[in-house]
């Protein structure tokens, strides 16, 4: 065992990295649920979006083409959702999962004939005279724009729902439909721009993991970091800040735990691989008791004649 090979510096950089996809795609499903719906196909949205970017990149040669295609390709598979559940007022819980699975179908038949494939490299946005300074440099301005991109609409969903009249139109939508719906509102169109919203984001999160975090096609590569992200939003109480915190505590347990296996650690590598997920329900029971954020409609089917 050697603790002196695990680089400090390194390893706050790539927990970074790590954080965020689950970032991204958290807060777009903490949009979709401040509306009052639950969409449990961010998994399958996320893994489409990882096979559209990088074909997308791969074909263009333009990382940044790819990751908007993700986001088109995650927004157009989330209004299947939003047919399902808004127009033919199917069950939200099995309509996500059916989408999930759907999502994981399509992917791995998407993405045969990229197996073995190397994408364009994203270039990282290196700010001059910031980017070398000791230590806080290669942690904080050393990264690609796509991580700069997450904390941005991170602060931007804050500020949109916090004081803006489109994010008191969505909460009040969360809240109660029907009291939303009589001052005049129309619940379904704002409920199916959020879930559109949580789509993009979600196919985002995924081209990330295949575009910048593991640059390369892999099937089933996104690895549960959906439900993860699922069980993120409940842990943050439906706070954009806490998400973003919440985040970065999974993605840096999660890189700690490959360099403690890197480091020769001797405890079982299983243990090891397990850890993120044990602390991430660890920390979902202790904050359970804290329901306050959940919007009062969430899961509800609404029909405008009720």
């Amino acid at each position: 065992m050697d603790l002196s090979a695990i680089n400090p510096v390194l390893l706050i950089a790539s927990l970074m990295v790590a954080a965020t996809p689950l970032l991204l795609a958290a807060i777009g499903e903490l949009v979709v649920e401040k509306s009052g719906v639950l969409n449990l196909g961010v998994e399958g949205m996320m893994i489409v979006g990882a096979i559209a970017g990088f074909a997308f990149s791969v074909e263009t040669g333009s990382p940044l083409l790819g990751v908007i295609g993700a986001a088109i390709c995650g927004a157009l598979l989330s209004l299947l959702f939003a047919f399902l559940t808004q127009f033919a007022l199917a069950n939200q819980v099995a309509s996500g999962l059916a989408l999930t699975l759907f999502g994981l179908g399509l992917s791995a038949l998407m993405g045969q004939s990229y197996v073995g494939v190397r994408p364009p490299a994203m270039p990282r946005l290196d700010l001059p005279v910031l980017s070398d300074l000791p230590v806080v440099g290669p942690i904080l301005f050393s990264h690609d724009p796509i991580l700069y991109f997450g904390i941005a609409l991170t602060a931007v969903v804050w500020a949109v729902l916090k004081f803006s009249r489109i994010g008191l139109i969505l909460r009040a939508v969360g809240e109660n439909h029907d009291a939303a719906h009589a001052l005049g509102y129309h619940v379904v169109r704002v409920r199916i721009l959020a879930i559109m919203f949580g789509g993009a984001c979600a196919g985002l999160g995924g081209a990330y993991i295949s575009l910048i975090r593991v640059p390369q096609w892999t099937e089933g590569m996104t690895a549960g970091i959906g439900w993860i992200a699922l069980a993120l939003v409940v842990f943050a109480s439906w706070k954009p800040w806490r998400v973003l915190l919440g985040a970065y505590l999974f993605g840096g347990i999660n890189v700690l735990q490959l360099n403690l296996q890197a480091a020769g650690v001797a405890i079982p590598v299983e243990y090891l691989a397990m850890s993120p997920y044990l602390i991430t329900i660890l920390v979902l029971v202790i904050m359970s008791a804290d329901k306050s954020g959940a919007p009062a409609s969430l899961g509800r089917i609404f029909h405008a004649s009720q």
